[in-house]
């Protein structure tokens, strides 16, 4: 007896309400934002996902019209990190009950060679949501979204020189992997000498290799330490859903995000030991990965380009089988025995 629980990352691309301005002059008709919405309804339908984190939500009320487009998420449990109008930010959506919240703004203070980096905020807040999926069984699902690889100029300069491209992403690279430390440093806190399975999710506008991303999910121990310097560092590391796929697949097809051509993995998911096969203590683990690509247009070779009231990101989803519990088991063997008491 098995208990499935799917987890799903969307990046909705600009979510924001018909006729409001965001990013200068841009703006949604009418017919633009009911496209939207239908269409993004349509995928959370094909991702039947229980738990959905969000990112790029510029008004809840959006979001809210979104998720009521869907059939299978209709009238979920909803929170958002503060949607201002004004910048995107992330939020999720749960068929289940949402027991806690909790939105982080702040960056610990970092230091180059004793020089303090002057980055004190997340580019976009990181949301922390405790959800309750059954009887005595929560999850803790974190959901981010990281300054992405888009250059960060200074203030007039020449976009075109290649020298100013290369301090942009330079700029942008240095932001994300400030705030990946931050989010590490917020994921250990809370996964230390706690039992209950942690779930992140996101477009950490990296790949899963990337010096950024790896400081989020940490790196597993040396083979050579004592058990218990391993039994630590388990603690606090966190798994690639893509690498436990990849473990029973012969062909990777991971990918989230295409641009000039190259075929990324922007969007991940990861999970702490308590949903790992390999952990003996493990109360589930991953069975299986879909990702949701098949809108994604490689503009190299089209001329068509993604419309504005699509994503320009696939979705991902995890299918988690949780085992069940003695109590469970009884309970699920007294029901059954109620059932049949009652055809009598």
């Amino acid at each position: 007896m098995v208990r499935t629980l799917k987890v799903g990352t969307f990046n909705v691309l600009n979510l924001v309400n018909p006729n409001e301005k965001y990013y200068g002059n841009r703006a949604y008709s009418e017919s633009d934002f009911n496209k939207k919405i239908a269409w993004q309804g349509q995928q959370l339908d094909k991702m039947r996902a229980d738990i959905v984190g969000f990112q790029e939500v510029f008004h809840g009320e959006a979001l809210r019209k979104m998720v009521n487009n869907s059939a299978y998420l209709k009238g979920s449990y909803i929170v958002a990190a503060n949607p201002n109008g004004q910048s995107p930010a992330v939020a999720l959506s749960s068929k289940y009950p949402i027991l806690e919240t909790q939105i982080f703004e702040d960056l610990p203070e970092l230091d180059i060679e004793g020089n303090i980096i002057p980055i004190t905020k997340f580019s976009k807040p990181v949301l922390k949501v405790v959800i309750e999926i059954g009887p005595k069984k929560r999850v803790t699902v974190f959901v981010a979204h990281l300054k992405s690889k888009r250059p960060t100029f200074g203030d007039k300069v020449d976009k075109s020189n290649p020298i100013e491209q290369a301090k942009g992403a330079a700029r942008s690279l240095i932001r994300r992997s400030v705030e990946a430390c931050g989010l590490r440093e917020i994921l250990v806190r809370h996964a230390e000498r706690n039992t209950d399975p942690v779930i992140i999710m996101g477009d950490l506008n990296d790949t899963s290799l990337a010096v950024a991303t790896r400081v989020i999910s940490g790196e597993p121990p040396m083979r050579y330490l004592k058990f218990e310097d391993k039994k630590k560092a388990w603690d606090v590391l966190f798994y690639h859903a893509k690498d436990i796929q990849a473990r029973k697949s012969y062909q990777d097809f991971y990918y989230t995000h295409i641009h000039n051509g190259h075929y990324e993995a922007l969007d991940h998911i990861m999970v702490s030991q308590e949903l790992v096969a390999e952990n003996p203590n493990a109360i589930g683990q991953i069975r299986n990965v879909a990702i949701f690509n098949d809108h994604l247009i490689d503009e190299t070779l089209s001329e068509d380009s993604i419309p504005c009231w699509q994503s320009d990101h696939g979705q991902v989803v995890a299918t988690i089988e949780f085992k069940v519990t003695k109590d469970e088991k009884t309970n699920a063997s007294l029901d059954e025995r109620r059932k049949k008491l009652k055809k009598y």
